[in-house]
């Protein structure tokens, strides 16, 4: 038997004295030989992204060693000083961060970031960094890597991020690569083109792996040897086959029951009445490169067509890119459209303006993506959720009041109004996102991918919630996804968006049973599923 290259023995790291459980992780014991991928699972707060903090020397200075030790190449890791970090990281371990854009500084060129990680360890003259970055932008697959290599990340889709991302973690050739939920927010074709590349790079190099994510589609995909984190506690490890067959432990059964399949739920019976009526929705931006340069139109949004009836549900399916929140930026007029009409509840939106549109806005309201981004942070829960009631001419009272009733409703005790957004998790935050748009008593919600940034045990809670509302108040909903089990989950109806167009809208167990467009069977080709056992 060969030494593991990391080898994690009993590691215990205590949390501050008012927390809520006295250690982040407890006992954790896992290792990585050369050449495997092991993945972390569990929910949020399980202590994944501790782990992968704690393998980068990058734990906060609240959080302490309390017992263990981690074995790296013959290093113990958690006695190194800053300087051996700074050597270290980057060199023979590096990381593949959640978010890139949150990552990558916006005001330099994706090159330069490439080039700044050899010129951090003093490798090699400024020509052959640059030189050295467009080799590795051509292995990592970005499409043109001479023109992207001199792009902003804002300039770039999310997947060509997470592609210039991972060209920075390899530039070293690193001995271990620890990914932190890296293919979370792409889509189901990007996803599955980048576990793709970073399982070519670790066979041709020889890496390990230490992969971390929620989602069991993945770990089917990538995984080798599986870790079952719960609050801390390793619950069950084993190869990925051994878990995802033949889970032991309670709670690993628990993630596998949540996974949503690719069976559609059934549609639910809505009424005649045409609530939300979409038609010839045109949205385009041109835009300029330099003084004189050529101007590049995009059509973010091409004549596009649909309705909703009451009680119904219409998915909006598609690539990052496709257009999907354009169209629900328009259908809210938070953009303005080129052409077309919207018309909610008998309201024309498209053309209203001033006390026209804010009286027309009442009857559509948003679930947003990130609850946290789009909470006020230093805004007592409550006064959030009555905000928009109050500046319709709610008395104070009766809104804080309602608030609280619509808390109730959402699963969350009324008294928690008076607390902050940063004392909930993110699936109460979540559900008070949905409290604040039913706040207005709408026609219509528009729910932008509101679960893909949670675990799939909180993931279904919500989806459960949403169902249960819609069902109750009769509400319609345009629920945007790229997640494909999710879709068959809530959407009665599914719309397929390319480059701006619907390509096919049908009901969605006739979508999943036989779907037409060679588009949408890719995308299906796509989705990561588990075997039919689970399922």
């Amino acid at each position: 038997m060969t030494e593991p290259l990391l080898s994690v023995d009993g590691l215990t790291l205590a949390l501050p004295e008012d927390a809520d459980r006295p250690n982040a992780v407890t006992d954790v014991s896992f290792s990585v030989a050369r050449g495997e991928i092991v993945c972390l699972v569990g929910e949020s707060g399980s202590g994944k992204s501790i782990c992968a903090q704690t393998l980068m020397g990058l734990l906060p200075p609240a959080i302490r060693r309390a017992g263990g030790a981690i074995d790296f190449e013959g290093l113990d890791l958690l006695a190194l000083e800053p300087e051996a970090w700074r050597t270290l990281r980057g060199r023979r371990i590096a990381m593949i961060f959640q978010e890139p854009m949150t990552a990558l500084n916006p005001v330099m060129r994706i090159g330069d970031q490439i080039a700044e990680t050899f010129e951090a360890h003093g490798v090699g003259t400024p020509a052959e960094r640059r030189e050295r970055a467009l080799a590795l932008a051509g292995e990592v697959g970005l499409p043109d890597p001479a023109r992207i290599l001199q792009a902003y990340p804002h300039e770039i889709s999310g997947g060509q991020r997470q592609r210039a991302m991972i060209a920075m973690a390899l530039a070293l050739e690193p001995a271990l690569l620890v990914a932190d939920e890296p293919t979370t927010a792409l889509d189901v074709t990007t996803q599955a083109q980048i576990l793709k590349l970073i399982r070519e790079l670790q066979r041709r190099r020889r890496m390990g792996v230490v992969f971390i994510t929620h989602d069991f589609g993945v770990v089917r995909e990538i995984a080798d040897t599986v870790v079952v984190l719960e609050k801390g506690r390793v619950v069950e490890s084993g190869s990925a086959e051994e878990v995802l067959t033949q889970p032991r432990h309670p709670y690993t059964r628990a993630l596998l029951d949540a996974i949503p399949s690719l069976d559609p739920a059934g549609s639910t019976r809505a009424e005649d009445q045409i609530v939300c009526d979409v038609a010839g929705l045109t949205k385009t931006y041109a835009s300029r490169s330099g003084l004189f340069g050529d101007t590049r139109v995009v059509h973010a949004v091409k004549d596009v067509s649909f309705h909703i009836r009451r009680g119904e549900t219409l998915g909006l399916v598609g690539e990052s890119g496709s257009g999907k929140s354009t169209v629900a930026r328009l259908v809210m007029r938070l953009l303005d459209p080129d052409r077309g009409d919207i018309r909610i509840g008998g309201a024309d939106l498209a053309g209203a303006s001033g006390s026209a549109l804010r009286t027309a806005r009442r009857r559509v309201q948003m679930v947003f993506q990130d609850p946290f981004a789009s909470l006020n942070p230093r805004r007592r829960i409550g006064l959030s959720i009555a905000d928009g009631p109050i500046a319709s001419g709610t008395p104070r009272a009766v809104a804080l009041e309602e608030a609280r009733a619509l808390l109730e409703l959402v699963g969350l005790d009324p008294r928690a109004a008076n607390r902050y957004p940063h004392e909930f998790s993110g699936g109460q935050r979540q559900r008070i996102g949905i409290a604040r748009a039913l706040a207005l008593k709408p026609d219509l919600i528009v729910a932008d991918e509101p679960v893909s940034a949670l675990d799939v045990s909180v993931q279904k809670h919500v989806l459960g919630l949403l169902d249960d509302i819609k069902t109750r108040l009769r509400l319609s909903m345009l629920f945007i996804t790229h997640d494909l089990h999710v879709a068959a989950q809530v959407c009665d109806r599914i719309a397929v968006m390319r480059r701006g167009e619907i390509v096919e809208v049908r009901l969605a167990s006739e979508l999943f049973a036989s779907p037409e467009h060679p588009y949408t069977r890719e995308l299906l080709a796509a989705a990561l599923s588990l075997p039919p056992r689970l399922q």
